[in-house]
């Protein structure tokens, strides 16, 4: 495999927080450029590696030939059924690196990204509806939903409505130009207000908040009584969710959660926090600007037992709201 084209976000902290011993069975649950995979290997660690995107895996084939990893194409959310399917659980620990990974933002025909021109696709795992599709079919109502829901674009309305004027869009230079004109952005302006429909679309397309919902549930069913739990988030939508799991979980919120009180009243905590949540230094802000809005949570599992998907679902409504 070749270098990694990315550089592993708080790998550090990372590595600390799950203090690998020698012969431990650790879980990437998203590989992307294998940053982590790789640390965790040289720590000794036997691991198992996810990823939806088909790209990620067919790129990491080789690191697989050296007999500690096995890659598995599959999302998170799937990682407890697939370990199960493997008879490779329970697990000491669990990482997660949340979000688009620099791999596919960097590639302009995967259409995730405006900063150069390409297909509207936003696929991460290269199949079902792209970017093109749902901006072209979906209604207005649904577009200024997924806008606001998943970008928290304050003016969500008047974007749709100029999507929806401006059909059909095929690129991502076309959405980029129609979201600018609609918010009357320009170019000296610090920043591009495309932003927030891009990632409104591509969470939308992948499910990233149910995926991550999911995932955490998986976890917690797989991590072994003193297992540890890292993931690094980069936009308030994912922190809210993660912070709210491990809050619930960690029986920190009163009379449980506000969404099913009494499921969280009748479970021991799964989950015990570990230190304060861990932002980049500038150091490494400025050697790689993409851990400027990074937030790692840690977190340990405890002896009892998962507390099931009941509260994944409403962990993941909750982050959608």
């Amino acid at each position: 495999m070749s270098p990694a084209p990315h550089i592993p976000v708080l790998l550090d902290e990372v590595m600390a927080a799950l203090a690998i011993a020698p012969g431990e069975d650790h879980v990437d649950a998203t590989f992307g450029a294998g940053g982590y995979t790789r640390a965790m290997l040289a720590a000794g660690a036997r691991v198992w590696a996810f990823d939806r995107d088909p790209d990620a895996i067919a790129a990491g084939r080789a690191l697989e030939g050296e007999g500690a990893l096995t890659l598995i194409a599959a999302p998170f959310s799937t990682l407890d059924q697939e370990l199960g399917a493997r008879e490779a659980a329970p697990v000491d620990g669990v990482t997660m690196d949340i979000g688009v990974s620099s791999m596919q933002l960097d590639r302009a025909e995967r259409g995730f990204s405006f900063q150069a021109d390409g297909p509207l696709d936003m696929r991460m795992a290269q199949a079902g509806e792209t970017a093109a599709d749902f901006v072209n079919t979906a209604d207005e109502a649904e577009i200024a939903r997924v806008l606001a829901d998943y970008g928290e674009e304050p003016r969500a309305r008047r974007v749709a409505r100029a999507i929806v004027e401006a059909r059909p869009l095929t690129r991502t230079g076309e959405l980029a130009a129609v979201v600018r004109r609609a918010l009357g952005w320009r170019p000296h302006e610090k920043k591009d207000p495309a932003t927030r429909t891009f990632q409104a679309i591509r969470i939308h397309l992948n499910r990233e908040l149910d995926e991550l919902a999911e995932g955490l549930a998986a976890a917690e069913r797989v991590l072994r009584p003193g297992g540890r739990l890292a993931v690094v988030t980069f936009h308030s939508l994912e922190d809210r969710l993660v912070k709210r799991f491990l809050r619930d979980r960690g029986g920190a919120a009163p009379g449980g959660s506000r969404h099913l009180p009494e499921l969280a009243a009748a479970h021991a905590p799964s989950f015990e926090k570990i230190g304060r949540p861990v932002r980049a230094s500038e150091a490494e802000v400025v050697a790689n600007p993409r851990a400027r809005s990074a937030t790692l949570r840690t977190a340990r599992r405890t002896a009892a037992p998962a507390w099931g998907n009941q509260m994944a679902m409403a962990i993941s409504g909750a982050g959608e709201g």
